[in-house]
């Protein structure tokens, strides 16, 4: 299949219908090849509208493949529709379903009511799938309201709805696996039927979507003006985004009630008919409903063409997403954002503690606090109780948990404080930067595709993932001078693939996936004292090795002129740290999974308290990295023992919500 970047320059200066009838043709075979698989073009369509009950094939086709190509049309067509709705409202090319956190907040819901009420699923899943996007899509909203919605605001703030909304349901994956297991091929947007249910669910929804997008096309219409000219109107621009983002959640949620997550489609088709010279809102409504159609039918098409009987293992949404991520990374060097850069200059780093090293102290003492606390005290058959410290028996499964969680936190903290300096952005982290889920999916592949891989070969597979990550953050950020919000945008993107490589390799029943989902948690428990003693010792000498960066660290927050004037070769700079920021990420993420916030939260703890000089900085990141995960492990072992929560996800959960608090205040 054509890349993304092929298929854009493809469609570059044809006009929109001759676009739409182009992308089209394929359709057409896959849609003749796939009748003929089944017995002709006659059978076919004598299935459709007169099936023999007694002929299986004709059974097959009228309840199974003509249902699911109805469904792919249609939640292709009200995908492309809301992701036109949603770019429109927020002035932003990237905005779509899946980059803003409707459709995890939907999958979310549905998997919470699954568990705790499955009587609201017989009530309608459209609804429930409805009011977990509306709750995502609204949290994104006040996250980035102060900043008047600004895109690259917006688009952060639905990186951290996604990517927490993906922690939770992650725990409820792992404490409910077996009851959520059938959800994961759903969840990551399949398309196989079984009758015309799905059909009916989502004909009539998106007919109400279409003809409410019709009544409020002259309205959003005026959203193309800036905010002073469409107030100089009249218009309520409160109301009218409010009106315009709740239609499509509404079309979103009823999408993802049928098929699940679908990625790529909402992102692409909007953005293809815009290059092909759809400008205004009426038009790029129209060919991006029909346009969306064709690229989810096709796609699906494909995948039935080429797997088979496995077609109905291979989610088809995580297929469309694997091929979204190379289209966003395409589009993010030829956006042009304005007026929502992050702070930049060195007074995000100007507040200062009066006496660095008696703060330093201080945190040394919690940290040893948080250690003894690990070590020493918790729960048994008894009840709470105090460990000696010579009972060998427990201490030797208690020590290289505490020692691997220490020594995540620390890799984490140094990662992000790096990153945050380099980019003078305090909002910056490797998680969100993509680095943690590159390692991730190299990681995934390594557990699956290798033969008993050893924690060596998948350090080893990870780093490699990280340094792969890093070359794509380098050749699509080079040439902006790695501006941050360029940086930012990358990581939605790699995350996305991300996404689509997990859900793909989770989705196929493997037992495997138990491990990966344990992995993805973030737990400690399958660490021993060698392998811990290895991550600590790789922990102690890159922090020292991050030691002779402190310079630039300084100078690097102080602008590019500044740091030219004082004899840092910029390139050759960043390109170091970026090395060192990888090589990190990767051996801490092996231990604590990709999404543990900690290397955005210490960094931003340590400035917040006073660590502003660039070696008190990395020092305070470090120690609070440590305490943070050794808190977490702690934490996560009592809360509900004894059950475990792993330590990744309880740092999750807490640096998420923080990182939410501080987006807020942003």
């Amino acid at each position: 299949m054509l890349s993304a970047a092929t298929l854009a320059r493809a469609v570059r200066g044809v006009s929109p219908a001759k676009a739409c009838l182009l992308l089209s043709l394929p359709l057409v075979v896959l849609f003749w090849l796939g009748l003929h698989d089944q017995g002709g073009l006659a059978l076919g369509v004598q299935a459709l509208v007169a099936p023999s009950f007694e002929d299986v094939d004709e059974l097959l086709l009228h309840y199974a493949w003509w249902p699911r190509l109805s469904v792919a049309l249609l939640a292709g067509a009200g995908l492309g529709l809301a992701g036109v709705l949603m770019q429109q409202v927020l002035r932003n090319p990237l905005a779509s379903p899946t980059t803003l956190g409707v459709a995890s907040g939907a999958n979310l819901a549905l998997m919470t009511a699954t568990l705790l009420a499955p009587g609201l699923l017989s009530v309608g899943r459209e609804w429930v799938a409805l009011v977990g996007g509306g709750v995502a899509v609204g949290l994104v909203f006040v996250l980035s309201w102060r900043r008047g919605l600004a895109p690259m605001v917006v688009v952060l703030a639905g990186l951290v709805v996604n990517l927490y909304l993906g922690a939770l349901g992650t725990a409820l994956l792992l404490f409910n696996h077996e009851a959520l297991s059938g959800l994961l091929i759903w969840g990551a947007g399949s398309l196989a039927q079984n009758g015309w249910d799905g059909v009916a669910v989502l004909w009539p929804r998106l007919a109400i979507g279409c003809v409410a997008a019709w009544f409020l096309l002259r309205p959003l219409a005026v959203l193309e003006l800036d905010d002073a000219s469409a107030r100089s109107l009249g218009v309520s621009l409160g109301h009218l985004r409010f009106a315009g983002m709740g239609l499509a959640v509404f079309i979103t949620g009823s999408i993802v009630s049928v098929v699940g997550i679908i990625g790529f489609i909402g992102l692409a088709a909007p953005n293809i008919v815009r290059m092909a010279g759809a400008r205004r809102l009426g038009p790029r409504l129209l060919w991006s409903t029909l346009l969306g159609a064709v690229l989810l039918a096709t796609t699906d098409l494909l995948l039935q063409q080429f797997s088979g009987m496995a077609a109905t293992l291979i989610p088809t949404g995580a297929v469309t997403g694997a091929l979204g991520a190379p289209l966003l990374m395409w589009l993010i060097p030829r956006l042009k954002l304005q007026g929502d850069r992050p702070p930049q200059g060195a007074g995000v780093f100007a507040h200062r503690h009066p006496a660095p090293s008696r703060l330093a102290i201080g945190l040394l003492l919690a940290l040893l606090g948080a250690t003894v606390l690990g070590l020493l005290f918790g729960q048994g058959i008894d009840g709470w109780y105090w460990l000696s410290p010579t009972d060998w028996s427990v201490m030797q499964w208690r020590l290289p948990r505490v020692m691997a969680a220490a020594a995540s936190g620390l890799m984490l903290a140094i990662a992000g404080t790096i990153l945050q300096r380099l980019s003078a952005n305090p909002m910056a982290s490797p998680e969100v930067l993509g680095i943690s889920g590159g390692c991730a999916i190299a990681l995934i592949l390594g557990i699956f595709l290798l033969p008993a891989p050893s924690n060596t070969m998948l350090i080893g597979v990870g780093t490699l993932g990280a340094f792969a990550t890093l070359l794509i953050l380098i050749g699509i950020n080079r040439k902006s001078g790695f501006l941050p919000e360029r940086l930012l945008l990358t990581g939605v993107a790699i995350s996305a693939l991300f996404d689509a490589v997990r859900s793909v390799l989770l989705a196929g029943g493997d037992p495997r996936g138990q491990q990966v989902i344990a992995w993805l948690a973030g737990s400690t428990y399958y660490v021993n004292i060698p392998n811990a003693l290895v991550v600590g010792g790789i922990a102690a000498v890159l922090a020292v090795v991050t030691l002779p960066f402190s310079r630039w660290l300084d100078i690097l927050p102080l602008g590019a002129p500044t740091a030219r004037a004082l004899g840092v070769t910029l390139n050759h700079a960043r390109l170091a740290l970026l090395l060192l920021v990888a090589l990190l990420t990767a051996c801490a993420t092996l231990v604590v999974g990709p999404l543990s916030f900690v290397g955005l939260l210490a960094p931003h703890m340590a400035r917040l308290v006073g660590f502003s000089r660039a070696g008190w900085h990395l020092l305070g990141a470090a120690l609070i990295g440590m305490l943070l995960m050794v808190l977490a492990d702690w934490v996560g072992r009592q809360l509900i023992f004894p059950y475990e929560i792993p330590a990744g996800l309880v740092a999750s959960l807490i640096g998420g919500a923080y990182f939410m608090w501080g987006l807020r205040r942003l």
